[in-house]
């Protein structure tokens, strides 16, 4: 005779299980992207034109596409294998910043390779939500958002594709102030990242620049 005390345990295991009445899985946890601050009341159009001056120091030069206003890469905060096993190689890195259509952001990021300057332009796609922007790809889309500026000399920018986080400091000079540079490294640290994932760029000269001129 079969024990009632297994068997009453066996019918019970076998009815949570049925159709209809298994336990559902709790909701997934909010990602850290989603819980990033981003800029209160975030203005695109100054982040084009900085303070809207034609002698404002972050513009370069006007394009058939209007002024272009041209930001230094800073820092990156990463996990990127890449990144951290070739961060000696890292090379000063310029982004400039026109009008598109709506509130996208069009970007053309210039980086001197060999003596030769490179130009990568992208478009930063506006969303439903201010102070956040979608780059496409061919692969994953990566999601951009503005987590802080003040728009005329620094902003820091989350980029996230397939999950992985990225943090980045740019600034209208060459260099920045050891108060934002000490907003960054907040973010990174909110970011569960730390300062051996933090790189800082190469400065830059004038010779570069002339290199890269648009």
């Amino acid at each position: 005779m079969v024990p009632a005390v297994p068997t009453l345990l066996l019918v019970l295991l076998l009815a949570s299980l049925a159709p209809g009445q298994r336990q559902r899985r709790p909701p997934a946890l909010e990602s850290l992207f989603e819980k990033i601050k981003i800029q209160e009341n975030f203005d695109v159009q100054q982040v084009r034109e900085g303070l809207g001056n034609a002698g404002h120091p972050g513009r370069w030069h006007s394009s058939p596409g209007g002024p272009l206003w041209k930001w230094f890469l800073v820092g990156v905060a990463s996990k990127c294998d890449y990144l951290r096993e070739y961060n000696h190689q890292l090379e000063a890195t310029t982004m400039a910043v026109s009008a598109s259509e709506g509130k996208s952001l069009a970007i053309s990021t210039f980086r001197k390779l060999d003596g030769v300057c490179w130009e990568i332009k992208q478009q930063y796609r506006s969303t439903k939500a201010q102070g956040r922007f979608l780059l496409k790809s061919r692969g994953s889309n990566m999601d951009v958002v503005v987590g802080e500026t003040d728009y005329s000399s620094y902003a820091i920018l989350y980029y996230q594709k397939l999950r992985k986080i990225s943090i980045k400091l740019f600034g209208r000079s060459v260099r920045v102030s050891d108060a934002i540079v000490g907003k960054f490294e907040q973010r990174i640290t909110e970011m569960n990242m730390s300062e051996d994932f933090t790189y800082y760029f190469p400065t830059y000269g004038k010779s570069w620049l002339s290199h890269c001129s648009v």
